[in-house]
């Protein structure tokens, strides 16, 4: 491929059309995910934010507090909504595709370059997953975007004053998900190694740093308080992702599912442009840094998603000037073939990740294919059974009944959906579900859920088997495949403050 330089002006480039048709991309996908994100039910990650959004702090074990309150506010717009509750994943979404088309379109593309850097983006398989879920990752991509837009508005202007926009989203960064740490470690790799240095002698970079530590210290305040238990929490979890294999094929999936396979061509060409490009050379550096970190830390795939959009961005850019330097014929079977290809993987990445059918051959296909979508079905079955359970209890096991889980899909479900059966709150050792405790007056009898055989009589005495989960689909998912019993046991074997000591168990 012959390298094309990236025309750039020192002052604001002209006007390039009308934002409109990005505009209507973003939108135009986020009203297909709001009508197909009402099927089956919450994640096992959703429960456990809304069990966090019930008790807010500013912080919790897995994570920082921004996406709890987010959805203690959506818990009180929408109550216990599927489309109302995700709606606030598919703003951040639509926010992202229509910063990606913005972002051709500051780096000097015309239409076409803003409408496939968009259509790239929408249909890329991890930010199309990030409209389907209320996740943290979904707030944690939008942050990385709009960093990188904001740097791009930075240098292409040379306005200083950037930073105090790129402090604001780094502190809502922090706030969301710690590893936007590791974005902001790009930053200040790229401003080290290239010509935007000189803005390290400037007070608007200075006071975009403080802006983020402001927002950031409430967090950093209640991790303090609490022995950076987040710190210990993400030590233990990366231990275990390495140790189940969920770190591998990290180089592949970059290309497979951070970002349109098809598109690989053109982000590719994007990050050589900015290795070029005097002016843009920061944007590399913000994707190589996070990229070897991860790589050398053993880090998941998806935690450097959001570095792609720009790159796409630019990659758009520079993609539509060389079809223009091709002969007519020549230009438009490259970019015929670029959409098509861009579109059939996106239809067969939409197939699997989104929720399209609720029955039939392609609900069975995505279920088929896509372990997140197993992992939301079977909830509202389970809190029905535990309350059929205690309901078959003798009155004088009812009258002091306990209700202990082993992980924080089977705490949040419960908790949300306990009272409509008037169960008890439930108890965990699990995550934040620790911070809560154990009830004043000991439960005498507990529906033991999420363990073994083995560890139910390690903890509790005189279990006994009361059911197995299952669910109406017949789906094999994490609770039916590897802790599908209930028990019905006697008093813990210890004082229940000798097992809290032994917390918090990170899940």
């Amino acid at each position: 491929m012959t390298a094309i330089s990236v025309p750039v002006q020192h002052a604001r480039p002209r006007h390039r059309g009308s934002i409109l048709p990005v505009l209507a991309i973003a939108v135009l996908f986020g009203i297909a995910h709001m009508v197909t994100n009402g099927q089956y039910g919450f994640h096992r990650d959703e429960w456990q934010f809304l069990s966090d959004a019930q008790d807010l702090d500013w912080g919790f074990v897995p994570y920082p507090p921004l996406t709890a309150a987010l959805e203690h506010l959506g818990l009180r717009m929408f109550g216990l909504s599927l489309v109302g509750l995700r709606l606030f994943s598919v703003i951040a979404q639509v926010l992202v595709i229509f910063a990606s088309g913005m972002m051709a379109r500051d780096l000097g593309g015309k239409r076409k370059a803003q409408i496939f850097a968009a259509l790239a983006v929408a249909l890329s398989p991890l930010p199309m997953f990030e409209a389907t879920e209320f996740q943290y990752s979904s707030f944690d991509l939008l942050w990385w975007v709009l960093i990188a837009w904001c740097v791009i508005r930075l240098r292409r202007d040379d306005e200083p004053r950037w930073w105090l926009a790129i402090g604001v989203l780094a502190g809502l960064g922090l706030q969301t998900k710690y590893s936007i740490a590791f974005e902001l470690a790009g930053v200040l790799a790229g401003v080290l190694l290239t010509d935007a240095r000189r803005y390290v002698a400037n007070r608007w970079f200075w006071a975009g740093g403080a802006i983020a530590l402001l927002i950031f210290a409430p967090n950093l305040a209640w991790l303090v308080r609490h022995d950076f238990v987040s710190y210990h929490f993400l030590q233990g979890i990366h231990a275990r992702d390495v140790h189940q294999g969920r770190a591998e094929g990290f180089l592949r999936d970059q290309f497979l599912l951070n970002a349109n396979l098809f598109a690989a061509p053109v982000w590719l060409a994007g990050l050589f442009a900015c290795v070029r490009d005097r002016r843009y050379r920061m944007l590399a550096w913000m994707y190589v840094v996070p990229l070897l970190l991860f790589l050398v830390a053993r880090g998941r795939f998806y935690y450097t998603c959001g570095t792609y959009p720009m790159l796409l961005a630019m990659g758009a850019v520079v993609g539509e000037q060389w079809l223009r330097k091709l002969p007519a014929a020549w230009g438009t079977g490259v970019a015929a073939l670029a959409w098509a290809g861009v579109l059939a993987v996106g239809v067969y990445a939409a197939l699997r990740i989104v929720p399209i059918a609720s029955s039939g051959p392609l609900r069975d296909f995505a279920l088929q294919n896509n372990n997140d979508l197993r992992e939301e079905i079977g909830w509202n079955e389970l809190v029905a059974q535990v309350a059929a359970i205690r309901d078959g209890l003798p009155a004088e096991q009812q009258a002091n009944l306990g209700i202990a889980v082993g992980n924080y899909g089977e705490y949040g479900s419960l908790a949300l959906l306990g009272p409509r059966y008037h169960l008890p709150t439930p108890i965990t050792t699990v995550n934040s579900g620790w911070l809560r405790g154990y009830p004043d007056t000991p439960p005498t009898t507990l529906i033991v859920l999420g363990n073994s055989r083995e560890r139910a009589d390690e903890l509790f005495r005189d279990c006994r088997i009361a059911g197995h989960k299952a669910n109406a689909l017949g789906v094999a998912n994490e609770e039916s495949q590897y802790h599908p019993d209930i028990f019905v046991c006697g008093p813990t074997r210890k004082p229940w403050n000798e097992l809290w000591k032994h917390g918090p168990d990170f899940g």
